[in-house]
């Protein structure tokens, strides 16, 4: 039997996505490329922005078509915007025959079990209980030989107004440290030279575990792994980026000088209405220490315009800010 996949969003969907793969591979079923000639195709899908929301839509209503031009038999839907709207993708696309959320997808190859036994089916709530889900799932990778993403958690504590992750993953969950350089180890033994490490807040990672923020623990761990040339961190939070944090990406010569911190808004009106934790002077503060401490370092970011409630002050604080030239490269939403 063949699968084939479709996976859209973000490196952690891209991560679920290679478990999935890895399971069902497992099973003596094969990969294709050509949607065409897969018996099973799977969607896993992105919810967080409307455009996101199009996307998956566009690519589920796609890949449906090959129930009735191709081989395709079963239709799988996984990820954000199935576990924000199942009860109606469920109602309004019958060519959907399982909608898988994101707690789920472990639980790939039972659903789909259940599918080919002539079942349809939503799982969006686990069949067992954390502490008793199979910690040795590998992962099917699906970047290029050389790197390859490293999620270190799930979910998010941090509650922006703007933002629904919390409701569609959780709250923050940190793996265990152990589990983690397990899986690193497994990647560098296979040949993957880059590690790009990945979660809703990678800043916060450890602090659910024992109440330290362990994040520069884990870079040295990783920095020590002899085959491993380069670690790359994304989604870094300012308000957790502390000088242990600073003084890791320093000192270790295998973490790359780029910092990918998402800041949204520097108006102190704007930052509160977000739930941000931090001030403009916060930011100002931690962006020169990280200019003066880190040689050579590259800064990504983020901002939010049009956000409810900005006014045009607002948005020349902003400007200004930009302006100022802190940033090497900038997203704006």
């Amino acid at each position: 039997m063949k699968i084939g996949l479709v996976s859209l969003g973000c490196p952690k969907n891209l991560v679920d996505s290679e478990v999935m793969l890895s399971l069902l591979t497992n099973k003596n079923m094969t990969l294709t490329n050509k949607p065409e000639e897969a018996d099973v195709i799977i969607v896993n899908t992105c919810g967080f922005i409307e455009s996101a929301k199009e996307e998956s839509i566009n690519a589920i209503l796609q890949m449906g078509e090959y129930k009735s031009t191709g081989k395709c038999r079963y239709l799988l839907v996984s990820g954000c915007l199935a576990q924000r709207y199942a009860n109606e993708l469920f109602a309004e696309m019958p060519e959907i025959d399982a909608l898988i959320g994101t707690a789920c997808y472990e639980e790939i190859d039972r659903i789909l079990d259940k599918v080919l036994a002539g079942e349809r089916v939503i799982s969006l709530v686990p069949s067992k209980p954390e502490e008793e889900k199979n910690k040795k799932i590998t992962r099917f990778i699906t970047t290029p030989a050389h790197t390859a993403y490293l999620k270190i958690a799930e979910g998010c504590g941090n509650y922006c107004s703007y933002c629904i992750i919390p409701k569609l993953r959780g709250p923050y969950k940190s793996r265990p440290f152990e589990e983690i350089m397990e899986e690193a180890k497994a990647l560098v033994a296979g040949g993957v030279k880059e590690l790009i490490l990945v979660a809703q807040d990678t800043t916060l990672y450890g602090q659910d575990l024992d109440g330290r923020l362990r994040l520069p623990e884990l870079l040295g761990a990783l920095n020590a792994l002899p085959d491993l040339h380069w670690i790359r961190v994304l989604y870094c939070y300012p308000k957790n980026f502390t000088d242990e944090l600073i003084d890791a990406f320093a000192k270790y010569d295998k973490v790359c000088k780029y910092i990918d911190l998402p800041l949204q808004h520097v108006s102190d009106d704007l930052l509160k209405r977000m739930n941000r934790h931090d001030s403009k002077a916060q930011i100002e503060n931690l962006l020169s220490k990280l200019r003066a401490r880190i040689a050579g370092v590259n800064i990504r970011t983020t901002f939010i315009v049009g956000f409810p409630g900005e006014t045009e002050e607002d948005f020349a604080i902003l400007k200004e800010f930009v302006g100022d030239g802190k940033f090497d490269c900038a997203g704006v939403f």
